[in-house]
């Protein structure tokens, strides 16, 4: 992996706060010309450090007020039963995030359900039949205490 200087850095934490931002706005913040700026922006994608620009959406405005952490543990250790299951959970949108773990359980999934029927129609007729699984648990998040999508750069 190639080194990040000072400025790459700097463009990196900007963007990070507000993708909105100009190359203008960027370039004047780290002292480079729009063209300049561009270019670092670019190669900053092409090298994968930016992966995708994205807006942080209110779920609660569109619906979405509860909040579950899913601990999924599967019947087999199969590398088949491990694609199974993770090309299943990316067919279903309200899985906002799986992450294969070590530990208790095999997967951790976070998914937003509009109320407990939503949540239960979710359980059933989706986690519980997804490929593979043996276990589930679910715990509902109250309250967020802290979200930080960025990297501490």
């Amino acid at each position: 992996m190639s080194r990040l200087g000072d400025v790459d850095r700097k463009l990196l934490r900007l963007v990070q706060a507000d993708s909105r931002q100009s190359v203008q706005q960027l370039g004047e913040k780290v002292g480079l010309s729009p063209s300049a700026c561009h270019r670092r922006m670019k190669s900053l994608e092409e090298r994968g450090y930016i992966l995708a620009y994205r807006a942080a959406l209110n779920a609660d405005k569109l619906g979405f007020s509860m909040q579950f952490f899913i601990s999924v543990s599967l019947g087999s250790q199969s590398e088949q039963s491990f694609e199974a299951f993770e090309a299943a959970v990316v067919g279903v949108p309200e899985i906002l995030e799986c992450h294969l773990m070590a530990g208790q359980s095999d997967y951790i999934l976070r998914v937003v359900c509009r109320d407990l029927e939503d949540f239960e129609r979710l359980h059933r007729r989706l986690i519980a039949r997804l490929p593979g699984v043996s276990q589930v648990h679910s715990n509902m998040s109250i309250r967020t205490v802290k979200v930080r999508t960025g990297l501490p750069l």
